[in-house]
């Protein structure tokens, strides 16, 4: 399929969040806080090249939780129309996006043009989010201890708590898809 099937294959962002189970809280909360900085120049633009995009994600992931709100800001200033796809349903074309080649981490943004063809990917973090994942990360005891389950769900627990209580992380997502998508 190319990226035009893909996009007309996928849900639009207001089922997708109604179908959502773990995150939809958090995502609308994000949401309803974030205040899109005063940008007409950059807005115009996006208009001006009419991009749509395909957002490859899951509930289960806190990385869309944080992500797909400050797009769908974007995306409301700007006239990006977006469709959502879930990653473990549509593997042919998650796999076109590996995260260094090996690892499907979501969410992936796919922008494209009226004709279907690719103009940018951002994904799945800004790189000051990739920083704050790596210090959490790092907290962790080896994956053969005896308390990795359960530290390793306390420091994703801290992170999706710091994903919806710190708006420095949103305005870091939206620079960095402003930057990508420049």
């Amino acid at each position: 399929m190319n990226l035009n099937e893909w996009y007309e294959k996928g849900l639009n962002p207001d089922l997708y969040i109604e179908s959502m189970d773990k995150h939809k809280d958090d995502l609308l909360y994000i949401y309803d806080q974030f205040i899109l900085p005063e940008d007409e120049a950059f807005f115009e633009q996006m208009r001006e090249k009419n991009l749509r995009a395909i957002v490859l994600t899951e509930d289960w992931c806190g990385d869309a939780m944080l992500n797909i709100p400050i797009l769908l800001k974007l995306s409301e200033a700007s006239g990006i129309q977006v469709r959502m796809l879930l990653r473990d349903q549509n593997l042919e074309l998650m796999d076109q996006y590996l995260t260094n080649g090996k690892s499907r981490s979501i969410p992936i943004f796919i922008f494209m043009d009226e004709d279907g063809n690719e103009v940018a990917k951002w994904g799945p973090r800004a790189t000051k989010i990739q920083k704050f994942v790596d210090e959490s990360l790092r907290k962790l005891p080896p994956k053969d201890a005896e308390d990795f389950k359960e530290k390793s769900s306390e420091v994703f627990l801290f992170m999706t708590k710091s994903y919806r209580d710190h708006p420095e992380f949103w305005t870091d997502v939206y620079t960095s898809l402003r930057e990508t998508l420049q």
